[in-house]
């Protein structure tokens, strides 16, 4: 019998074989790992709660195996799934996406799936691929992995991809109407966020800048203002290479701990008591 989900798994996703443009994002989840245990910030989320009391750490997925990846990633998150664990994945570039919901769609039918970012990423194929990080919400609407899909930040939606977003009933709601606040949501809720919804201003260190989006502060306080339950989630598209100063992989961190205070939210998770003001980072595992 599996035990009530009392932990959040984190799982590194270190792949960018489907970005079109700058390789670089399969670093990121040593990256957020780096600024998560980073000594200039703590642990605690601003709802009160110490992450290292909510996450257990499973290490990285690992691509060699002969194994295809989409493949290898559904069964790592499955596994996670079977042990019990909400999962909360750290790409990769955008493609890994489709995998996530796969294994997460056949444990919680009827998704919704709420995507931040600055692309809708609904392309049919793009420079002749199917599985590009621009393709990953074609893939699992056309799939039927979820019955609703909400994209807030978007400021790059082509014909083709407005196309797209109405074939599949999509909601976007694009940067030049985004008014601070998200519409009604169903559970079974999932959380698909690229840091490229953020203005580059807060966040130069992706592959795909795109000027004009969310400041850090309106990202949490959309997250905050979940009420639903939350049963997965994912955080993609940091670029170390073009992160140096590394302030965008602690904005990723500060993104991934108000996620995993969204998922400790959800019915039947329970928080251990806190130990203290700084808690040490929970042990790692490989996968």
């Amino acid at each position: 019998m599996l035990r009530p989900r009392s932990k959040i798994a984190l799982i590194g996703i270190p792949f960018d074989a489907n970005s079109s443009y700058l390789r670089g994002p399969a670093e990121a989840p040593a990256s957020i790992r780096k600024a998560l245990d980073c000594d200039s910030t703590n642990t605690w989320t601003e709802s009160g709660k110490d992450i290292a009391e909510m996450i257990e750490d499973l290490g990285d997925l690992r691509f060699d195996s002969g194994m295809e990846p989409t493949q290898t990633i559904t069964e790592g998150i499955t596994g996670a799934l079977q042990r019990g664990y909400a999962p909360l994945a750290l790409g990769g570039d955008h493609s890994v996406t489709y995998a996530i919901v796969r294994a997460v769609a056949s444990v919680h039918s009827g998704l919704t799936i709420l995507h931040f970012d600055a692309h809708p990423d609904l392309y049919d194929e793009f420079q002749g691929s199917r599985d590009s990080h621009a393709c990953p919400f074609a893939r699992i609407m056309e799939s039927g992995l979820a019955k609703r899909l909400v994209q807030v930040g978007i400021r790059t939606a082509n014909d083709h991809q407005r196309s797209q977003a109405k074939r599949f009933a999509v909601e976007m709601i694009e940067m030049q109407h985004w008014k601070n606040q998200l519409p009604a949501l169903e559970p079974p809720l999932y959380l698909s966020f690229d840091l490229d919804v953020l203005d580059p201003a807060f966040a130069p260190g992706v592959s795909h800048p795109e000027p004009g989006g969310m400041s850090t502060r309106e990202a949490l306080g959309a997250i905050q203002s979940l009420r639903i339950p939350l049963v997965g989630a994912d955080v993609v598209e940091l670029n170390p290479r073009r992160d140096p100063s590394g302030i965008t992989a602690m904005c990723a961190a500060k993104i991934v701990k108000e996620i995993a205070a969204k998922m400790m939210d959800s019915p039947g998770r329970q928080t251990a008591p806190a130990k203290g003001n700084r808690a040490a980072p929970s042990h790692r595992k490989s996968i």
